[in-house]
């Protein structure tokens, strides 16, 4: 509980760190004296518990949008570093540069071999810079392409994981071809005659997240949000204003239960009580046994009925019905 603690809180999370807290005084005061106060510590960890269950069952959409973005949620690097074995980065578009938002490279989960597709925001302020905070430029989507034609070419399953506000909208990234490179990856991505397998692990923004999240099976984390453009963004076109985030968070339906509704998605991945960031050892197992399970299921699918699956899937997004016609 002490490196807990020390964690970042967001606003609503306050009340369960200082609630936290109190445990933590309790428990070095217990281990100091012949007291018992063993009772209170239980009670105040049941009280904690009920807090938790209620904060995050009743979150507002930007609460949502806050907790996808936790400084403490486990990144993209975190879970290739405790999933992945012998993970080998490969890097640069072979056109322009090394793009370091987009981490790619090949690696073993559960003794299988597996291409790995991620976007990366850093953590510290160093390396927020160095990953562009998760924003990919064109070579990053070119690099993405040209792995995941490699593992396609060996039969290596792809598995991506999307954590971005959305591409890089900087001058150099449009001259140099930012949505041709995004459109292009859309395009390529349905032929690509080998599973894979799109997880939103916490932001998933605009093209800048779908360009590398054309999957057969796409399944959102539980505190995730998916979304055609970020609030800020959405704030600034709707008001010229990008303050009023948290009114466009309400009105864009950020959660997964929507994108589930909408079949944008296949799936919401449960994520430990109070988010991934509050246990990110059990998060990352959870996620490890997801992905090693529905590789497993879709490596039986025969090659033509997992390309029909991934054409149809996205082809009937979107499709309405209008009655009288």
């Amino acid at each position: 509980m002490s490196d807990l603690l020390n964690d970042f809180a967001l606003e609503f999370e306050k009340p369960v760190r200082e609630l936290e807290k109190q445990i933590e005084v309790l428990q070095e005061a217990e281990k100091k004296s012949d007291v018992d106060i063993s009772g209170e510590i239980k009670a105040l960890k049941k009280k904690v518990s009920s807090l938790v269950d209620e904060i995050y069952n009743n979150l507002t959409p930007w609460e949502r949008v806050q907790l996808s973005r936790h400084p403490q949620r486990p990144h993209a690097i975190d879970y290739i570093n405790k999933m992945i074995t012998d993970f080998h980065e490969v890097a640069g578009d072979r056109h322009f540069a090394n793009d370091q938002a987009v981490i790619t490279g090949f690696g073993y989960l559960d003794g299988k071999k597996v291409c790995v597709v991620a976007i990366e925001k850093g953590r510290k302020t160093k390396d927020k810079v160095l990953r562009n905070f998760g924003m990919p430029r064109p070579e990053g989507y070119r690099k993405a392409l040209r792995v995941m034609k490699t593992a396609a070419n060996f039969n290596i399953p792809i598995i991506t994981l999307v954590d971005t506000p959305g591409a890089f909208p900087g001058i150099g990234a449009e001259e140099r071809g930012q949505s041709c490179a995004i459109a292009e990856n859309l395009a390529e991505m349905f032929d690509l005659k080998t599973p894979i397998i799109s997880l939103i692990i916490g932001e998933g923004g605009s093209g800048g997240a779908l360009g590398i999240a054309i999957a057969d099976k796409v399944v959102m984390m539980e505190f995730s949000v998916y979304s055609v453009i970020s609030p800020e963004s959405c704030a600034s076109i709707l008001w010229s204003d990008p303050k009023k985030a948290e009114v466009a968070a309400n009105s864009l339906n950020l959660g997964p239960e929507k994108a589930l509704e909408l079949k944008v998605i296949d799936e919401i991945l449960k994520e430990p009580t109070g988010g991934a960031h509050r246990d990110k050892t059990k998060a990352i197992e959870s996620v490890s046994e997801f992905l090693s399970n529905e590789i497993a299921k879709l490596q039986n699918l025969k090659l033509d009925k997992l390309l029909e699956g991934r054409y149809n899937k996205f082809r009937q997004m979107g499709n309405h019905t209008i009655q009288g016609l």
